[in-house]
C-alpha cells in the first residue's frame, strides 16, 4: 500500500458555501439600512435631534456587524487572529480619543 491509498479520502469533503440567498439578504439588509439612515436624517425636524442619533448609532453597529460576518467573512473558522486584532485596534483607538478630549478639557 502507498501513501496515497491510505490518505484519507478529501474528494468528498467540500467547503461549505453560503449560496447566493445569504449574500442577497444581506445585501438587502444592508440597503434598507442605508435608506433608514437617509430617512432618519432628512426628517431632523421632525424628530428629536437625539433619537435620531441613537438611531444612526445603533443601525451602524448594525451595518458593521453586517459587513464582516457576510461580506468579510469573521463568522467562519479560521478568522479569529484578525478579529483579535480588529478588537485590540478599536481598544487603541478609543483609548486614543478618550484622552485625546481629556487632554484638550484639562
Amino acid at each position: 500500500m502507498t501513501a496515497h491509498d491510505m490518505a484519507p479520502d478529501n474528494s468528498k469533503r467540500r467547503h461549505k458555501h453560503e449560496g447566493k440567498q445569504k449574500h442577497i439578504i444581506a445585501f438587502i439588509f444592508s440597503i434598507v439600512l442605508t435608506l433608514i439612515a437617509f430617512v432618519a436624517v432628512g426628517s431632523v425636524g421632525e424628530v428629536n435631534p437625539t433619537f435620531t442619533v441613537i438611531l444612526l448609532l445603533v443601525m451602524a453597529v448594525l451595518q458593521v456587524v453586517i459587513q464582516m460576518a457576510y461580506w468579510m467573512h469573521m463568522k467562519d473558522k479560521g478568522h479569529m487572529l484578525p478579529i483579535v486584532f480588529m478588537i485590540g485596534g478599536a481598544i487603541i483607538a478609543f483609548t486614543a480619543i478618550v484622552m485625546s478630549v481629556y487632554w484638550v478639557w484639562w
